[in-house]
């Protein structure tokens, strides 16, 4: 994967007067030429509004952003192009589903069922809507090595239960959780499995249909793609009986002065004129990852994290969070080392062209229950390499030095 480095104009360049090293993945990823020019080559030659002109302009623009949704499908096997709805993101995705779903859905009494683990786009939607309705907002605990407790989740579902939601990866401690298990689960008790997909759509293969999750969202910009482009996979059955999140242009089909009809799926749920440029560079970065392959791709990943974590696990006072084997941990690794604040050891890595992430992560409950107010991340790419890590741990002994020495 060395070469495929150059592919991303950005990382060419220096930090501090040091050569870049980007370990923030978790957060945005960078975006290859591939998926830039596609957005510069809409811009400069099919910019047109979509689905409304009957001009060549308008037709090439509705066929590009209609093929990103069937490239998208293809990219997390779903069923029917009709179930892939684009959003600004993740957030936006949940937001909906809370307030279309779950509004029409949970009512007073009602369970829903999260984890510990939890972005907070995966928790204050349904704290919002249970304080709303009278509905129960429950946890699933996560075992000592940062993993979910399923017999926990086993025994905190019951027929109260109408939704679980679940992050398929953790953004923290590089969990990847059985979806599938917890699907099944939900469905014996008649709820619904909605899966958060933010941090494992980038990086392994995703199969909705397989795990049998209800809804699936993940972010464009997290895999290469533009910011402000997302996606929500429903399955076509409960879409098509939920009401739209919003109204105006685009999403109608017929408009009185007092009363409304809406488009068919997918259409029923872009109001307005969406995000062209978005939907278009999404579909090139899928075209991206798709030739590279997301097994390799996973694979590759993997081979990264057995080579890093190790390597963290061994600097003196680090203490990391989430599996301590490799083999069931994901790209995310964050930690902490002794005596030296999260923020601190960022801004030191920064001074050298290291960027990592520091922080609760948007994750404040979990940082609570982990009994810790912020971490260190490095979350890896098909971008990173091992040369990368390698300095990366002579630079963090380094700091360490350093801040032993000053602050003794």
């Amino acid at each position: 994967m060395k070469m495929i480095k150059t592919d991303f104009p950005i990382l060419n360049q220096k930090i501090n007067g040091q050569q870049m090293i980007y370990f923030d993945n978790a957060a945005t990823s960078q975006k290859p030429q591939f998926v830039i020019d596609s957005l510069v080559d809409y811009y400069q030659n099919d910019n047109a509004n979509v689905h409304r002109g009957i001009y060549e302009l308008s037709e090439r623009a509705t066929n590009a952003y209609e093929q990103a949704r069937d490239k998208v499908q293809n990219f997390i096997h779903a069923k029917k192009r009709e179930e892939i709805l684009f959003t600004r993101g993740t957030t936006e995705s949940l937001n909906w589903l809370a307030s279309t779903y779950g509004a029409e859905n949970i009512k007073q009494g009602d369970e829903i069922l999260i984890s510990y683990m939890e972005h907070h786009s995966n928790i204050v939607p349904w704290q919002q809507l249970a304080q709303r309705v009278g509905a129960n907002l429950k946890y699933i605990n996560l075992k000592a090595d940062g993993t979910l407790d399923l017999a926990d989740a086993e025994e905190k579902m019951s027929d109260k239960t109408k939704i679980v939601s679940v992050t398929h990866a953790s953004n923290v401690l590089g969990v990847v959780n059985p979806i599938k298990e917890l699907a099944q689960m939900a469905h014996q008790h008649g709820a619904i499995m909605i899966a958060d997909g933010a941090q494992s759509a980038p990086h392994m293969v995703i199969d909705v249909q397989d795990m049998n999750v209800d809804f699936f969202a993940f972010s464009g910009h997290k895999m290469l793609g533009p910011t402000g482009i997302g996606v929500l996979y429903g399955k076509y059955d409960v879409l098509n009986k939920m009401n739209p999140a919003q109204f105006g242009g685009e999403m109608i089909e017929l408009v009185d002065l007092h009363e409304a009809t809406f488009q068919p799926l997918p259409w029923r749920f872009e109001a307005g004129t969406p995000n062209i440029a978005g939907a278009i560079g999404l579909g090139a970065a899928v075209d991206y990852l798709t030739n590279i392959g997301m097994t390799e791709i996973e694979a590759y990943e993997q081979s990264l994290v057995s080579y890093a974590l190790p390597k963290i696990k061994k600097i003196p006072g680090v203490t990391v969070y989430g599996p301590q084997d490799s083999e069931h941990h994901s790209g995310v690794i964050a930690f902490n080392l002794d005596s030296v604040h999260a923020h601190d050891l960022a801004t030191a890595l920064d001074q050298e062209g290291i960027e990592v992430r520091a922080g609760h992560h948007c994750t404040q409950p979990l940082m609570r229950y982990l009994g810790i107010t912020a971490t260190v991340r490095v979350s890896l790419y098909i971008y990173n390499t091992r040369e990368e890590i390698d300095h990366f741990i002579d630079i963090i002994g380094k700091i360490k030095e350093y801040f032993n020495r000053e602050f003794a």
